[in-house]
């Protein structure tokens, strides 16, 4: 029976261009759609630009124009990038859309009608010289829970910790620069708390990785809290029915646009989008998401649709954070690629088949290895995949008129057979996001045909007036081999797919392949793939950062002038510094934190004791090169709880952060618990 599959991808947010950090999700999501319709299924992906929220305000007002120019701007560019990076979304639409804005509406006034949105009367952040609320990325502060200092009002960048505006520490306006004051709103709850046992239910029923429903189950355990889905004007967004004054907050209105943009296909196509998400549709529903935004996929969006009368996911698959050559992504080293960069100077079935080689079903972060990149595309889609057709494909067309074999040898029929065969292990890995062991499978094929040809030597044999037919049977066979072969790739190299139809004649389909291709004019043959050159993956490398580097000097002045916004702290007396005792410490063990994506918990030895201290440094380095090096660290600060343990000081650091921060001293003799002065 045909499997009908609805699938979506996290919606890219519409204030600047698509990076390799987004292309992995939209790459992975790509191959199974692709595979989804190789098998014969009827797969839909349903996408749209996520075009609402403060940060399209504020990178509207940056460049002069208004919030509607920017994320048509904005889209614009996006659409260009999926289609260059070969990506089928069957409709890529927008959430600021009347389908969408209808399609909120609907939602909020079932769940308001069935008493599941509360109003309440909260303090929040106001900007006294402005006159108005100020929006969670209005303001910045210093986190309260690491006291990094220039975060905005609803997560810190450091440490990963959320929480609301109310909460920073010593809080500046982005508007006026002023300190803002605390003030009296009312706002629209979603009564989330009310949903913890159908949530539990759910999370544990098989829809989710063990890996997400493990963490979801730390929120669940601490009791949900009932969800603010309103905003203050001014912000860009959909106001919300009867209520002046108040706009969806972005994230209700965000995966609704999946369903919008579903509508907005099946009006252009003239099918009902209803039929699959009725409560009790057969139809399958699949999301594919980072790990990051997994609450609010798993926890908000299934309790939205369970209570507004639509059918929750079949499944939400997550993927992890991609690092570059073992780092967070940096602009100033160049490794913060933007699609259209890559594009400049690189095939983009290179990184398809690279994630695709080094993705699997769980969560694992996947680092994308330069070095590693360059060896596995010349090693496998080059010397293993295409070699196949350019060995064989030169003796049919000059000995034999381009034309294959009329009788498939006997022999090789048997080995034909087995290698068709293989689709039933590399299907199933397809259909469970196995895509890495997927393409093992299909290299070791290649690796048969490969050695096929190399034992058949049909260079030595043509030169043997009575090997003739030998040769062209041998060509017959890799050239056959090569077809299943990029057949069972073509979900990953759709273009690579396409040159060999075109090469071969042929369709490349799994019902196709229960026959040998014989007694059949093949075209002659064009390279279809080149090697991948150091060159290259440098060139986009200084792109990047020339890019980066001319942002910096632009922004210099108004960096500048934005930091006078910025006032002085209290002043402190010289005995109240004295009062912190900074020492050496030597850090014994650096473990990464469970559930946190920048945290280490770091055991130093300050002489007399150990200490135990979290620090949001993950992103600078790997656990295992801190273990015997030296820091220094505040041993009199009082231990502060944390939700992963209790902190006992903290570690110094200097740094502009992210990858660019350091927080070891010199080597130099230094011993656990000297005391720094």
């Amino acid at each position: 029976m045909t499997r009908q599959i609805l699938v979506t991808a996290a919606l890219p947010y519409a204030n600047g261009p698509l990076h390799l950090g987004h292309l992995l999700e939209y790459i992975q999501t790509d191959i199974w759609v692709r595979y989804q319709r190789l098998a014969g299924n009827r797969c839909t992906w349903a996408w749209a630009s996520d075009a609402h929220g403060t940060p399209i305000m504020l990178k509207a007002q940056a460049e002069g124009m208004t919030p509607e120019a920017l994320i048509e701007s904005v889209k614009a560019s996006h659409e260009a990038d999926i289609k260059d990076f070969l990506l089928v979304p069957d409709v890529f639409h927008t959430t600021h859309s009347a389908e969408n804005q209808e399609l909120a509406e609907l939602v909020y006034n079932r769940l308001n009608e069935a008493g599941y949105i509360v109003k309440r009367t909260i303090k929040q952040l106001y900007d006294e010289q402005d006159k108005m609320f100020l929006p969670d990325r209005y303001v910045k502060g210093e986190c309260p829970n690491c006291a990094a200092t220039d975060q905005y009002g609803d997560n810190c960048e450091v440490c990963s910790a959320t929480y609301d505006a109310t909460e920073l520490k010593n809080p500046i306006s982005q508007v006026s620069g002023k300190t803002p004051l605390l003030k009296d709103s009312e706002q629209h709850f979603f009564a989330l708390s009310q949903f913890g046992d159908m949530l539990k239910d759910w999370t544990t029923s098989g829809t989710l990785q063990t890996e997400v429903a493990n963490k979801l189950k730390e929120w669940l355990d601490n009791g949900l809290q009932d969800w603010d889905i309103s905003r203050n004007a001014p912000y860009f967004g959909f106001e919300i029915p009867n209520a002046p004054g108040k706009y969806f907050y972005v994230w209700l209105d965000a995966p609704i646009g999946y369903i919008a943009a579903h509508k907005h296909l099946g009006d252009k196509k003239g099918f009902d989008f209803m039929e699959t998400w009725k409560p009790d549709s057969e139809h399958e529903v699949y999301h594919f998401i980072g790990k990051d935004i997994a609450n609010f996929h798993c926890l908000f969006w299934p309790a939205m649709l369970e209570n507004a009368g639509l059918r929750k996911p079949n499944g939400v698959f997550c993927h992890g954070f991609l690092t570059v050559d073992g780092a967070k992504m940096s602009k100033s080293r160049g490794t913060s690629i933007t699609a259209r960069t890559w594009l400049n100077h690189l095939n983009p079935e290179y990184l398809r088949y690279y994630f695709a080689a080094k993705l699997g079903s769980s969560v694992t972060d996947l680092n994308l290895n330069l070095d590693d990149f360059i060896t596995r595309v010349n090693a496998d889609m080059v010397g293993k995949v295409v070699n196949i057709a350019s060995r064989c494909a030169g003796f049919i067309t000059k000995k034999f008129d381009g034309r294959l074999s009329t009788i498939y040898p006997v022999e090789p029929q048997e080995h034909y057979d087995q290698m068709v065969s293989a689709q039933q292990v590399i299907l199933e890995y397809y259909e469970q996001r196995d895509y890495g062991k997927a393409m093992r499978e299909i290299m070791l094929l290649a690796e048969h045909a490969n050695t096929y040809i190399n034992d058949a030597e049909p260079w030595v044999k043509v030169k043997d007036p009575e090997q003739q037919q030998a040769v062209q049977d041998i060509c017959t066979v890799g050239l056959n081999y090569f077809r299943v072969i990029v057949t069972f790739l073509s979900p990953v190299l759709p273009q690579l797919a396409g040159k060999t139809e075109e090469f071969l004649n042929t369709s490349l389909t799994l019902e196709a392949l229960q026959c040998p291709l014989i007694n059949q004019t093949i075209n002659p043959y064009k390279p279809m793939i080149t090697r991948v050159e150091d060159k290259q993956v440098q060139a986009i490398l200084d792109a990047t950062k020339e890019t980066a580097d001319a942002a910096a000097s632009t922004s210099t002045t108004a960096n500048a002038a934005a930091a006078k916004l910025e006032p002085i702290m209290d002043t402190i007396e010289i005995d109240d510094f004295a009062k912190l005792d900074f020492r050496i410490a030597k850090i014994v063990d650096a473990q990464p934190v469970e559930g946190a994506d920048k945290l280490l918990r770091l055991t130093l030895d300050i002489g007399l004791e150990q200490r135990n201290v979290f620090a949001g440094i993950k992103s600078a380095y790997q656990p295992a090169t801190l273990i015997g090096r030296h820091t220094v660290m505040i041993a009199n600060l009082k231990p502060r709880k944390m939700r992963f343990g209790l902190s006992e000081g903290m570690v110094l650091a200097a740094g502009p952060g992210g990858s660019d921060l350091f927080i070891l001293s010199p080597d130099n003799g230094a011993a656990p618990g000297m005391r720094v002065k």
